[in-house]
């Protein structure tokens, strides 16, 4: 298995409605050196300019992006080319970033590498330090900046933590 923790930017709420603009994704390993990076033209006339706003994009920059179909295939070859076994999704907010993920996935290329399920690092630990309401964000090494490869770098730094310093089994093989 390989955890790749993913983080996106999106224009709004909801895929379909509104436009994934950007996702970060990376192995987690030792090294968090395997690294991919797409940003994808809108699918829709909606979005809300202050939920593009934090991708620091504006719309017209984003109109220039590259096509959804041919960004989510070259996701699936990064994954396929490097990943080990069944690649497992996990992100901050699996709940957000995961919809956006698995929805561009189905409805582009009609499939989904990830399968159909995926995990949430707050739960992780939440269930590690036995308290639903622990707070783990200060965990990551990497700042947060709404750049998805850093975001994503900072959560895959706090699952090492979770593996290293807490005991949390997961194969990194």
């Amino acid at each position: 298995m390989s955890y790749i923790v993913v983080d996106i930017e999106a224009d709004g709420p909801i895929p379909g409605d509104y436009s994934m603009i950007c996702f970060g994704a990376v192995i987690v390993d030792e090294n968090l050196d395997k690294t991919f990076y797409g940003k994808l033209k809108p699918i829709s006339e909606n979005f809300n300019p202050d939920a593009l706003a934090i991708s620091g994009f504006s719309r017209n920059e984003t109109l220039e992006f590259n096509d959804p179909v041919n960004v989510m295939l070259e996701f699936e070859e990064w994954i396929q080319n490097n990943s080990k076994g069944k690649p497992i999704f996990i992100s901050d907010n699996n709940g957000f970033d995961w919809m956006f993920i698995c929805w561009y996935f189905h409805h582009f290329i009609k499939r989904n590498p990830f399968g159909y399920s995926s995990r949430r690092i707050s739960d992780l630990y939440c269930g590690l330090v036995k308290d639903t309401f622990a707070q783990w964000k200060h965990l990551r090494k990497t700042a947060p900046t709404h750049n998805p490869i850093d975001d994503a770098k900072g959560n895959a730094e706090v699952l090492l933590h979770l593996r290293n310093e807490m005991g949390l089994k997961i194969s990194l093989k």
